[in-house]
């Protein structure tokens, strides 16, 4: 149970190092002030209703706002990863010890459990208690 347990506590923390490190961005494409598309790693795909904002003639009236826009987050990961143990405070390594103690001892192997009736038999039934009282199930 133990092993199971490190493995999975290892596979977490491979997670955790590699969503700390990386860098992912979100596009988005509002028109007319609602959300239209969501992207991720990606452009997002536009609603076609983009306005041109010039125009070829003289005419400088038919120049309109576009009613479109697009937006983008960026969320940058770490580049380093020099975090030790060493480097904590005194209280945040009590709290880190005594949190991964407690965790580990948490789950604890339930083979190990005694139960204490084992070894005593079940009362043995010498009237059937249904029929005496008339109860039946329907």
């Amino acid at each position: 149970m133990k092993e199971a347990l490190h493995k999975i506590m290892a596979l977490l923390m491979a997670f955790v190092v590699l969503f700390s490190t990386m860098s992912f961005s979100i596009d988005m494409h509002y028109c007319g002030g609602a959300l239209v598309n969501t992207a991720f790693f990606k452009k997002a795909q536009t609603c076609g209703m983009e306005m041109q904002t010039e125009t070829t003639s003289s005419d400088r009236s038919l120049v309109g706002k576009s009613c479109c826009r697009d937006e983008k987050i960026v969320v940058k990961g770490q580049k380093e990863l020099t975090v030790t143990y060493n480097n904590l405070e005194l209280h945040h390594q009590v709290f880190l010890a005594s949190f991964a103690y407690s965790y580990i001892n948490f789950y604890n192997d339930l083979s190990q459990k005694v139960t204490p009736f084992d070894d005593y038999p079940p009362p043995l039934i010498v009237k059937d208690i249904h029929k005496i009282d008339e109860v039946y199930l329907i």
